[in-house]
């Protein structure tokens, strides 16, 4: 049986029953703090936000292809011109932007997690005051309430009806009754009641500290479009190995003569096989959008939250602190059964003395009645999600003892009561009802609320949030179906999600007669939109039912009953005002509380994944015509027809300029799934046509031009081929176009034209057009390849769908 405190209102010590009252703990004096932080005893896990410095600038430098284009770039520097070395001096450039905007990410997010950052209350020389976690030392003692999160392993001092959820350590979901002595388990968290607790183990030998560290550090990992990105580059690996080989045996023997235009050559066939610009990019737009996001207060724990947030097709809400604000009013008190309105009024105002830390339902309460000091409280049963009620008994003064109950109307009221009715039509008006009655039974009964008497119905009106019903209608606009999942009753849930014109909000369920088959739930998630009195735990399970439907689902939520759930989600979403528990397990934190702001964060999804898959084709485009032009040479047994100089010239002007302003333009489309293959659907046949007809104006080219600067004519003429398939491929991306589109593929075309024009640029880039004949047959070609892309791209949409 839970034990209840027996406490008087102004705290102190009451007459006993049952265990006596122990006097409350003045915790640690100022000398003992000091003592303790000179022997090093301080919770000083370093809690990171984001990736350190030194990560960041090893993660950026120390790569696998930066290490093989080191390599080839300083061979270059001692066997060709220095045209031919500006490879190396684009993944410099590439690596540094990439560090500039991660180490921008870095600030934007250490900045919002000192925002967000809990501070637990502490008791120091018998005063209580909000500390950050890295100021706790061994022996503090810590208060707790409800949604509070234990941040260090303890032991309990007090314990006032405290439960703990431990579900996030154990997995065991029914909430853990504390008392005096009791163990208690960072990472935890408070669902009811309070206490205090002696902490005994801090810093890294804490349970949970590697379970915070982990739980916030700046992430790039774990995402599908990371993982996908990585599979590319392994297979591009173990493509490159052996045609890199066959590449550098083939030069050396066709250029026997000429070994430094051999290794030439032969670096300019291996270079454009790395995608190097794939992975800067993809990391520069995630850092962007944290930045981005990090301007609109929306802190982001996990980064690969953004990716998640654009996958969402369903995202349930937490009617409180969602689509309402926190605060409420009373707007009507009616007694019931005769009951003295003036008496009602003293009973609330003792039962709103009784929670120390009252909800918003309770704080609304004591505003409109405040308490007098003729009533004590006895014992008090702390509000909790899963039985929708809270209670306390009294000695009034007056030799009368009473015990009231203050909650849910239909959890309270047997079924088929009169008063029910009464309550509908209220609830209908989107108004919040709760029920105040006199118990028949001890508080500490399991059965308390068995035979409770009907006194008073007190009428709560709820702020609904201004910017909810925009933020509805996007989501409805965007195909993403929202959920409203709420503890209230499911008629005012329903009147509320009305008012804000949410779709599907006439049909209103009652939790309590959902199925427990998740099969079967989730039929009825599929069919519904608002659900009401729904527990905790069904939270959970309506979460996975949704899931198991191919779902991709968010949960957004404040309270500690959404802490299960948030957790369970794809994507969990807490406000910054929510509770400690609720923050800890969400991966974006909204510090603004404002959920007109998850708007954004979806774009801001859409816009990196989207984006990135554009731009992936641009580089495997190139990867796949490189490594085939390269076996195309070696089975043929002929010079390579490129200098590097020619393709750092190609890659800069078809994928690194494009790829950079395309990445970070504004996209809308819902990301899919299956990265790796809607890429290559396009980036193989776009490569294996441009390397084609490429070879086959080379081929052209050979039989055409003779003499001692033939090879110079030929690789002029197969640049012009591949440019304008690469062009072709680039315009084919940037589809559909807009002004600012059509200018940027218009700008890389005229920059390659005034290669081609100015006698300066022709000679640093080897590259003049001889005669007209294979000038126009390249052109030809090209066009030709580009007609067989669109057919090829139109056929693979239809063949392979994504």
């Amino acid at each position: 049986m839970t034990q209840r405190a027996k406490i008087d209102t102004d705290g102190s010590e009451a007459e006993a029953v049952g265990p006596p009252v122990v006097h409350r703990p003045a915790g640690l004096t100022s000398a003992e703090v000091a003592e303790r932080v000179a022997r090093g005893e301080v919770n000083d896990v370093p809690v990171r936000s984001s990736r350190s410095t030194t990560d960041i600038v090893r993660a950026n430098v120390f790569t696998r292809f930066n290490a093989i284009i080191g390599v080839l770039w300083a061979i270059m520097l001692f066997v060709a011109p220095i045209q031919d070395s500006l490879f190396g001096f684009v993944i410099i450039a590439n690596t540094g932007i990439g560090i500039i905007q991660e180490l921008r990410a870095k600030k934007t997010l250490d900045g919002l997690a000192v925002i967000g950052e809990a501070k637990p209350t502490v008791r120091r020389d018998g005063v209580a005051a909000e500390l950050s976690t890295s100021e706790i030392v061994l022996g503090d003692l810590i208060e707790l309430g409800p949604g509070d999160k234990v941040v260090v392993d303890g032991e309990v001092a007090e314990a006032d009806s405290l439960e703990i959820d431990e579900s996030l350590l154990t997995g065991e979901a029914d909430p853990v009754v504390k008392k005096p002595g009791d163990r208690m388990m960072s990472g935890s968290f408070v669902v009811a009641g309070g206490g205090a607790f002696t902490a005994t183990k801090v810093g890294r030998e804490a349970y949970a500290a590697q379970l915070a560290e982990e739980a916030s550090r700046f992430t790039l990992v774990h995402s599908e479009l990371r993982t996908g990105i990585s599979t590319i580059l392994k297979y591009v690996t173990w493509m490159m190995i052996p045609t890199a080989i066959g590449l550098v045996i083939s030069q050396l023997v066709v250029k026997d003569d000429n070994f430094k235009d051999a290794v030439a050559r032969t670096v300019g066939g291996i270079v454009p096989m790395i995608p190097e610009g794939l992975v800067l990019l993809t990391s520069v737009a995630f850092a962007i959008g944290v930045v981005r996001l990090g301007r609109k207060q929306c802190l982001v724990q996990e980064l690969p939250a953004i990716e998640g947030l654009a996958r969402v097709d369903v995202v349930c809400l937490d009617k409180t602190g969602t689509l309402t604000e926190g605060g409420m009013d009373v707007t009507e008190l009616r007694p019931l059964n005769g009951s003295d309105e003036t008496y009602v009024r003293k009973v609330l105002g003792a039962l709103g003395e009784s929670d120390p830390r009252p909800n918003a339902s309770l704080q609304a309460i004591i505003d409109a009645y405040p308490d007098t000091v003729e009533w004590r409280c006895t014992e008090a049963l702390p509000f909790s999600s899963a039985r929708k009620y809270s209670g306390a008994a009294f000695s009034e003064g007056n030799g009368e003892d009473s015990t009231w109950l203050l909650g849910a109307p239909d959890v309270l009221l047997p079924a088929g009561d009169t008063t029910l009715t009464e309550i509908d039509h209220l609830n209908e008006q989107g108004l919040r009802v709760l029920l105040l009655a006199r118990a028949a039974q001890e508080l500490d009964s399991p059965d308390v609320a068995t035979g409770a008497h009907p006194t008073a119905l007190v009428v709560l009106e709820q702020r609904l949030r201004p910017d909810a019903a925009d933020t509805l209608a996007y989501f409805a606009d965007q195909n993403v179906a929202t959920k409203v999942i709420s503890g209230d009753n499911a008629v005012s849930v329903g009147a509320v999600a009305g008012k804000l014109d949410m779709p599907g909000a006439a049909n209103t369920v009652d939790a309590r007669t959902l199925p427990t088959d998740r099969e079967e739930m989730a039929k009825v998630l599929d069919e519904n939109a608002v659900f009401g009195r729904v527990t905790p735990r069904q939270k959970r399970d309506m979460v996975a039912a949704l899931q198991s439907h191919g779902h991709t689902v968010a949960m957004t939520g404040d309270g500690v009953n959404d802490v299960l759930a948030l957790k369970d989600a794809d994507i969990g979403v807490s406000m910054g005002s929510g509770s400690e528990a609720t923050r800890a397990v969400a991966q974006i934190v909204l510090l603004n509380n404002s959920f007109a702001t998850l708007p954004s964060v979806v774009a801001e999804g859409r816009r990196v994944i989207g984006n990135i898959t554009r731009v992936a084709t641009l580089f495997l485009t190139k990867t796949v015509y490189s490594v085939l032009l390269a076996v195309l040479v070696v089975c043929s047994q002929v010079e390579y027809p490129f200098l590097p100089r020619h393709l750092t010239l190609l890659s800069t002007l078809t994928i690194g300029v494009p790829a950079f302003f395309l990445a970070l333009a504004p996209n809308k489309e819902r990301a899919k799934p299956n990265f790796v293959r809607r890429v290559m659907r396009y980036a193989i046949p776009g490569g294996v046509i441009a390397a084609a007809a490429t070879f086959t104006t080379y081929l052209l080219a050979r039989h055409h031009y003779t003499g001692p600067n033939a090879l110079a004519a030929e690789t002029s003429a197969a640049t012009l081929t591949l440019f304008l398939v690469s062009m072709w491929v680039l315009a084919i991306i940037a589809r559909p176009y807009t002004w600012w589109r059509l200018t940027l593929v218009a700008t890389m075309a005229g920059a390659f034209l005034l290669v081609l024009v100015v006698p300066w640029l022709q000679d640093f880039f080897a590259l003049k057009l001889v005669g007209t004949t294979l000038p126009w047959a390249a052109v030809f070609i090209a066009v030709a390849g580009g007609l067989l892309l669109e057919v090829a791209w139109r056929w693979v949409d239809r063949r392979f769908p994504a």
